[in-house]
């Protein structure tokens, strides 16, 4: 099957997905019967300070392009969860409705429901001093504008990014001109390191990210209690445009004061805990401390589904922990970028302490496990939350699980390899699910007998097998169908939003295969414009087709007039490889440019021969070395690659 094909499907099964099976309604019953639903503090503390709701539920475009609508979760409107739904992740998807602008105290106000994210405004003495101005331009904006129908229209003075996630920074043109910013009447604040992430995370690796992130916070779902309900740390992502504004100021100490607009900011960094690069903030004269997104009302990620570096859970709690200290006893209010906030100095620390305990728990008793010599999926059986944790709201596992977090934590230390020789070199996944099938007796045999383990309820196991025939027959479809069907009784028992949303999107692709969606840039003009060049020639490094650049070998020097940067790059070895710096004797040839030709080339809003006929671009030396090079770079395919299926040729 080619990579990004659909297999056709019988009718049949286009057909509205199947209801909850008996063994699903048993488990979501069980689920129901062992948790506090009897509790409802957080439904208070998140309609707690509301001002006015989001107009409409609904963001759109000038034009009338829907960009936010939060109307699709009109299902979602009572307390008693459908058959399809685990009855958990029911109760947070009805939480994260909440929406408008919020009254935290006097000065500080929430706009939460316009995005996944929070943005927080705190009035300064003259300006507003904005956090985190969520994931696009048009949603911030309308956000913005949400807030100045009800408070006085002060100008933006400062935005503050907590930490590296788009989520967290992608809307900040639609609230600050990037004039002003350069002009010094605005302010942009990061933590050390903000844009090195920016780049680390959303750039190398960003097509298959963008892809695997449809499983994540299954966004081509349809809305319904048997398609997405919720994403965990809100309802879905904002569409819109992404920008970025490079930060004007870095936090670069461990804890740093500064006064912004007469308000005094306490910045405590917190690397490699949720991001590459975060920050807490307390703010002592409204006695109010900002944990960003190390401290949300759920159990985060040690590694999302969308992929990334794996996170240091034993480091994140010390974060936790060292703000207790901080700010614990100067602390009448706890809030973060994501959900609502928590009020009452004992419940607060109470509630940090939660978080500490949870991400120490789950690293340390992996260790524990993983110095028995046991393995990640053992390891991620065995452990739960203990008593004391395991019957609070506010470490449930919505976004992420017990479950992935432990083999995250094995992954940081011990590999993706267990130490099994059997799986040092095992064979790719399409060869080898050729062989088990054969093995086992064909695909019939196998369908047969995974029929009768789904009668029993056994869709783990069902799945598994079914993925075994689907990639030694991707067009089975009685194989997808049915592990399309297992998947599907999997969503509708999972706590955590993306595990529903993998299952459930897995399932949608079974039936109807790869959805085509438009194609976009994986990679903004802002965010190109802030990569280190040193950083912008790794990317070229791995667009480089090897077989292309088979017995090829060439040295040039580049020149970027408007940074005043110097490198010398060389091919050898079917590699690209650089220095900073350094100029070249010996190159094949010599380009003066500016980065800013430099990314357009590689947005394709132009070509080489039209900077050079322009003047854009000047050469010295051999021309067809520099067009020998752009020759044998790789274009990304797209990010609408097989996933649930094998790709062309595999």
């Amino acid at each position: 099957m080619a990579a990004g094909s659909a297999v056709p499907v019988p009718a049949s099964h286009l057909d509205v997905a199947r209801d909850a099976e008996p063994a699903t309604r048993a488990a979501n019953a069980a689920m129901a019967a062992r948790l506090p639903f009897s509790d409802t503090a957080d439904f208070e503390a998140a309609q707690r300070g509301l001002i006015a709701p989001v107009p409409g539920g609904m963001v759109r475009t000038a034009g009338g392009t829907v960009l936010w609508n939060l109307g699709e979760y009109a299902f979602i409107d009572g307390e008693l969860a459908p058959a399809t739904v685990n009855p958990s992740l029911w109760r947070i998807a009805r939480l994260n409705l909440a929406n408008g602008l919020f009254k935290v105290t006097d000065r500080l106000y929430q706009l939460r429901g316009f995005d996944i994210a929070n943005m927080t405004v705190i009035e300064g003495d003259s300006g507003l001093i904005l956090i985190d101005p969520l994931t696009t331009a048009e949603v911030a904006k309308a956000a913005l504008e949400h807030y100045w129908a009800h408070r006085p229209k002060k100008p933006v003075v400062a935005v503050i990014y907590t930490h590296s996630h788009v989520d967290h920074y992608g809307g900040v043109r639609g609230v600050v001109d990037e004039a002003d910013v350069k002009a010094g009447k605005v302010e942009v604040i990061a933590p050390t390191g903000f844009m090195d992430a920016v780049s680390g995370e959303n750039v190398l690796a960003g097509p298959p990210m963008i892809r695997r992130a449809q499983f994540q916070f299954g966004s081509l779902l349809p809305r319904g209690a048997r398609g997405q309900v919720d994403a965990g740390l809100g309802k879905g992502v904002a569409r819109g445009t992404p920008g970025l504004i490079a930060p004007t100021r870095s936090i670069v100490k461990p804890v740093e004061k500064h006064t912004i607009d007469g308000i005094e900011i306490v910045f405590q960094l917190a690397p490699e805990t949720e991001a590459p690069a975060e920050m807490h903030m307390f703010y002592p004269q409204l006695s109010v401390l900002n944990m960003a997104e190390n401290a949300c009302p759920l159990l985060h990620n040690f590694i999302p589904l969308r992929g990334a570096v794996v996170r240091d859970p034993r480091i994140w709690a010390k974060y936790v922990d060292d703000a207790i200290a901080l700010y614990g006893p100067q602390t009448e209010i706890l809030i973060g970028q994501h959900h609502w906030p928590t009020w009452g100095r004992e419940k607060v620390i109470d509630y940090l302490e939660a978080q500490r305990d949870l991400y120490k728990h789950i690293h340390d008793q992996t260790l524990r496990y993983m110095n028995k010599g046991w393995r990640p999926a053992e390891i991620a059986e065995q452990i739960d939350l203990p008593p004391g944790l395991a019957e609070r709201w506010s470490v449930r596992g919505y976004y992420g699980t017990v479950s992935h977090n432990v083999k995250a934590v094995y992954q940081r230390y011990l590999s993706w390899y267990d130490a099994n020789p059997c799986n040092l070199h095992p064979l790719p996944p399409a060869p080898a699910a050729r062989k088990f099938v054969e093995y086992m007796g064909g695909a019939a045999a196998v369908i047969a007998r995974a029929r009768a383990d789904f009668a029993k309820g056994e869709y783990r196991w069902v799945a598994q097998v079914m993925k075994e025939v689907v990639y030694a027959e991707p067009g089975n479809l009685e194989a997808r169908a049915l592990c399309a069907d297992a998947l599907e009784q999997m969503g509708y028992q999972a706590e955590s939003a993306t595990w529903r949303n993998a299952f459930l999107y897995g399932a949608q692709e079974l039936r109807h295969g790869v959805f085509q969606v438009p194609a976009r840039s994986t990679m903004g003009a802002d965010t190109l414009a802030g990569l280190a060049t040193d950083v912008f020639f790794d990317l070229m490094a791995i667009r480089l087709d090897a077989a292309k650049a088979a017995g090829q070998a060439m040295v040039i020097n580049w020149h970027f007039t408007d940074r005043q940067e110097r490198l010398a790059l060389t091919l050898k070895n079917c590699t690209l490889t650089h220095r900073m710096g350094e100029e070249a004797p010996d190159a094949s040839a010599s380009v003066t440019t500016t980065r800013a030709t430099m990314d357009g080339i590689i947005l394709r809003r132009t070509t080489v021969a039209d900077a050079l006929a322009g003047g854009a671009m000047k050469l010295e030396g051999d021309m067809s070395r520099l067009a020998a090079l752009f020759a044998m770079m790789d274009q990304p395919a797209g990010m609408m690659f097989d996933v649930v299926t094998p790709g062309e040729g595999r």
